[in-house]
């Protein structure tokens, strides 16, 4: 039985753990699947690539306001495809390549093979031609997630595709429709629309991306309305297969056809695919791993980051973890500790968005003083000279203090504008430093930034 001095499971951000600090360390990885984990090969690499072309093919539908005419004649679609997964396929195999073959690897054991703990600090991996059972003095768990597939009657009688798939479909539908109302659901949405697809969105909730502020997902809620159908406050009954396609009977007597399904219902953590408990590894009730403020599961030794054990579910939060995992284990007398205080997040729909800290349904449940501020795009000379009517920004800060307390942004270049507000969080700067302490280009999107910061009423308010 093979013995290592680490073994990790899951080539996302876990597998940038091992560098030449490593090299007289016994190490192996487990990779059940693509090399590169779940955003190179199916999240927001791809997606923001065909969110890029989605972009440029919504052009004709505003342009002519400005007196440009243009007209989207057609769309490619295995060309777009191809030309996406032919830069990111490469990748995901040269990082194969090189931890299988490279000379910096030959301290290193890749396993291809699906893990589960059998015992503790003992995995047993399914390889093609055979069953192999290493251990480990540490563990390093970082095998991501999945989507969520919900109960519902016949969807296992009909094809139907997740954010896993759907990009990868070999023609583009005339109709597609889509169970969900998050982040996956509003980005596929954008992108399918934009190449003429009929899109119709089924939500449970009454409002999409409920998750957001309340006047950033009415904002674009009204604003998706307008671009697709969408179907609020429904619940799914059933699928059937048609001769067309397939069908969706809603609870409310309505049914909804397409060629094509998407369930974009959200993600859930791989640990049951893993038996973590076999190792001792408690987890909560949402599946993920339990960890602690050094990424250190319930067993010494056990490390946990990324989709596996954080609520967030992001890249930049997973590559963080991972570098809070990789400072521990080779200093374990020196830990350090994640920092999740403030982590920004952004959905690249039309129009785009962007967060940071508490909302104000937040905010209220927590019993926070706070006062806001909302800038409008229209009301900077950038926006007004897009002629932008929908876009803003909205601050919530300590009205004693002046500390922000979170940042909510809808309208073009979103996760870039509200960069310098997580700046101004994690620095600790309050609103009237970061707004008078510095230049702001003129005329330039960050000016959206520094008239939300004036707006605040907090102290040293003033223009």
């Amino acid at each position: 039985m093979p013995h290592y001095d680490l073994v990790i499971v899951g080539t996302g951000s876990g597998n940038s753990i091992l560098d030449p600090r490593f090299a007289d360390w016994k190490t192996a990885i487990v990779e059940k699947g693509v090399f590169g984990g779940t955003c190179l090969n199916v999240g927001c690499i791809p997606t923001k690539m065909f969110v890029h072309t989605a972009d440029l093919a919504a052009t004709p539908s505003i342009s002519g306001r400005f007196g440009v005419d243009e007209e989207l004649l057609n769309v490619r679609w295995r060309d777009v495809r191809d030309r996406i997964f032919g830069r990111i396929d490469p990748i995901a195999e040269g990082g194969r390549e090189y931890r299988t073959s490279h000379a910096d690897n030959a301290n290193v054991t890749v396993y291809e093979g699906e893990g589960r703990f059998t015992g503790h600090k003992e995995l047993t991996v399914s390889l093609p031609d055979r069953t192999e059972t290493i251990t480990a003095d540490r563990f390093v768990l970082a095998a991501g997630g999945r989507p969520v597939v919900p109960d519902i009657e016949g969807l296992d009688q009909v094809p139907y595709h997740t954010s896993d798939s759907i990009m990868r479909l070999d023609e583009l539908p005339r109709r597609l429709v889509i169970v969900g109302s998050g982040f996956v659901a509003a980005e596929f949405a954008h992108v399918f629309s934009s190449f003429g697809v009929e899109v119709t969105v089924i939500a449970r909730s009454g409002a999409l991306l409920r998750s957001e502020d309340e006047d950033i997902s009415a904002r674009y809620t009204e604003l998706a309305t307008q671009r697709y159908d969408v179907r609020l406050n429904r619940k799914v009954l059933r699928a059937r297969r048609t001769e067309t396609g397939l069908a969706l009977d809603l609870a409310e007597g309505e049914t909804v056809e397409a060629d094509q399904l998407l369930i974009a219902v959200g993600r859930r953590p791989n640990s049951d695919l893993l038996d973590v408990a076999a190792t001792g590894v408690a987890t909560l009730d949402s599946g993920h791993v339990k960890v602690d403020a050094y990424q250190q599961t319930s067993v010494e030794g056990i490390y946990a980051l990324g989709d596996l054990s954080s609520p967030y579910e992001l890249k930049h939060v997973a590559n963080h973890e991972a570098r809070v995992v990789q400072h521990n284990l080779l200093h374990p007398d020196e830990r350090i500790e994640a920092d999740h205080r403030f982590v920004p997040h952004a959905v690249f729909g039309s129009p785009q968005i962007a967060s940071v800290g508490v909302t104000e349904q937040q905010a209220r449940q927590r019993g926070l003083k706070y006062t806001t501020s909302k800038q409008d795009y229209a009301a900077i000379a950038y926006g007004w000279a897009m002629e932008d009517t929908t876009g803003f920004a909205k601050l919530l800060a300590d009205p004693e203090t002046g500390q922000l307390l979170g940042a909510h942004i809808i309208g073009p270049q979103a996760p870039t504008v509200i960069q310098p507000l997580i700046q101004a969080m994690s620095f600790g700067l309050d609103a009237h430093t970061m707004a008078r302490g510095q230049y702001w280009i003129h005329p330039a999107m960050p000016e959206l930034v520094e008239n939300a910061l004036l707006n605040l009423n907090v102290p040293g308010a003033s223009r």
